[in-house]
């Protein structure tokens, strides 16, 4: 169209906008045309701006920063919890024993510290002796006096937030790595600005008089509609799509998973999110001092912080398998086990939980079982992680299951859910042996979706089963993210109804 055209049908609100332009030299910010307008609202602005911009009378130009402030200023007056135990260590020469740390700081923000403590390698952690010492690095002992760069900011962070590209990268690091910290807003900034056309419009005179949009019965009633000036309709203006209902991406590709695994002869299960650390850690043979179980990693429960442990004799084979290895022909850890520790409380960290608890109760073959739901990880936020996600877990105990047959299956479901290339190759489990990772060929390169193998006689053995048993754990989030082309996690619940709306049906 050309300027003419363009003209007679801008409504009230853009020529009040494209006036404003012209007095402000062609350019400005939103807020600053609201002002020069006389705008009632900033909204009637942007929404004529956007309007103008799908003419192309005005360009409007976005860029976004990310900005932090302090969520929680408790860590900036109490300080970060390496730094006490930087001085109760000082204090002691450069070294202190675990356990008189832990009575000095309380058992959670010592496991707090002593995590921070080999992060930043401040200090090394010796298990060589009766009980576990910490030592102070070289880098320790230089950071006895001097301010850590994440201290630093945390401070400048306190008087004032301040822009991402502002603040010291690593720093900026340590502190998003700290739960609940920090609080992140993106901001974003919006410049008005006229091109030719807009130029070309304005030299025609554009002059600002009330309008009518729509005919009401009132206008018709009254008969003002005969000295109404009536605004152009445009045919080729800009109309919204209109989306049909779906569901979620996240509904839609469960369900296919769930189809795929019913049609290959499964049945699909589930657990309770609350379980002890007996069945989330001890019966899939994972030492009690295992850092999977550190408090950086999962989410324990204070109420209850306890949960009874039912059958005594599995928890008896299972002290035994830990300590020497029982009757399964494994020498074990080699520790005292110790049962108040596998009573704790937590949010499972895997559905793994889920099948050694049917195995538990179905020691006897066939069982050829699945499940998709949810997990718990005390991880950061960010485009590949979330505290709370979703697994594909799954096992087929039979006489005679072979690592062969689980190759097999894992490329019949990959294969099923439409993806060409699949392969498996080498990767160490805790409780799996032997053990692969699977791959599948997407957009050009492999991508790793989930590890598999058989479950160790260390496993199995105190739960009196007699048969292979082939298990694998899948990530559904990342399997979701190719499905769908996304490239961040966050993507997938996110409330973004264009997003959704938008998203294809396949």
């Amino acid at each position: 169209m050309n300027a003419t055209e363009v003209l007679e049908g801008l409504s009230h609100s853009e020529k009040k906008v494209l006036v404003a332009l012209q007095r402000l030299e062609g350019r400005a910010s939103p807020d600053k045309v609201f002002e020069e307008g006389g705008f009632q609202q900033l909204v009637e602005v942007m929404n004529a701006a956007s309007w103008l911009q799908s003419k192309g009378v005005v360009d409007i130009e976005e860029s976004a920063r990310k900005a932090y402030g302090l969520r929680d200023r408790s860590l900036l007056e109490k300080g970060v919890p390496e730094r006490r135990a930087l001085a109760l260590i000082g204090e002691r020469g450069g070294s202190l024993g675990v356990k008189d740390l832990e009575a000095a700081m309380g058992k959670e923000e010592s496991s707090m510290a002593i995590g921070w403590l080999m992060k930043k390698r401040l200090a090394r952690l010796d298990k060589s002796g009766a009980e576990p010492m910490l030592h102070l690095s070289d880098e320790g002992m230089k950071n006895l006096v001097a301010e850590m760069p994440d201290e630093a900011l945390l401070k400048e962070l306190g008087a004032s937030e301040m822009f991402e590209d502002q603040a010291d990268k690593d720093a900026l690091g340590l502190l998003k790595a700290r739960k609940g910290v920090l609080q992140e807003k993106l901001v974003v900034s919006r410049t008005l600005s006229l091109n030719q056309l807009g130029r070309d419009i304005l030299a025609q005179g554009v002059e600002i008089t009330d309008e009518v949009a729509q005919l009401t019965p009132e206008l018709l009633q009254t008969g003002k509609w005969k000295g109404a000036s009536f605004r152009r309709y445009d045919i080729r203006t800009f109309a919204p799509c209109q989306y049909p209902a779906k569901k979620h991406p996240i509904t839609r590709i469960a369900d296919e998973v769930r189809r795929i695994f019913i049609e290959m002869g499964f049945s699909e299960i589930d657990d309770e999110f609350v379980q002890s650390a007996f069945w989330n850690m001890d019966a899939l043979f994972t030492p009690q001092d295992h850092p999977a179980r550190e408090l950086q990693d999962t989410f324990y429960l204070k109420n209850p912080d306890r949960l009874s442990l039912e059958d005594e004799e599995i928890v008896q084979r299972v002290k035994a398998v830990h300590e020497n290895g029982g009757d399964t022909g494994s020498l074990g850890w080699r520790y005292a086990w110790s049962k108040e520790e596998a009573e704790r409380a937590l949010l499972r960290t895997h559905t793994t939980v889920n099948t050694i608890r049917y195995l538990a109760k179905n020691p006897d073959p066939p069982a050829k079982v699945f499940c998709i739901s949810r997990v718990f990880r005390n991880e950061s936020i960010d485009m590949t992680h979330l505290p709370e996600f979703q697994q594909i877990e799954g096992i087929i105990m039979e006489e005679g299951a072979s690592f062969d047959m689980l190759v097999c299956t894992l490329k019949d479901f990959y294969n099923r859910m439409g993806f060409d290339k699949v392969r498996v190759r080498p990767g160490p489990f805790p409780y799996t042996e032997p053990s692969l990772e699977v791959d599948v060929y997407y957009n050009g390169s492999w991508m790793e979706l989930g590890g598999a193998g058989v479950f160790r006689p260390e496993v199995t053995g105190p739960l009196g089963i007699k048969h292979p048993v082939l298990a694998w754990g899948l990530g559904f989030e990342r399997l979701a993210m190719l499905k769908w082309g996304l490239k961040d996690v966050r993507e997938l619940y996110v409330t973004d109804l264009d997003m959704l709306r938008q998203n294809p049906i396949f």
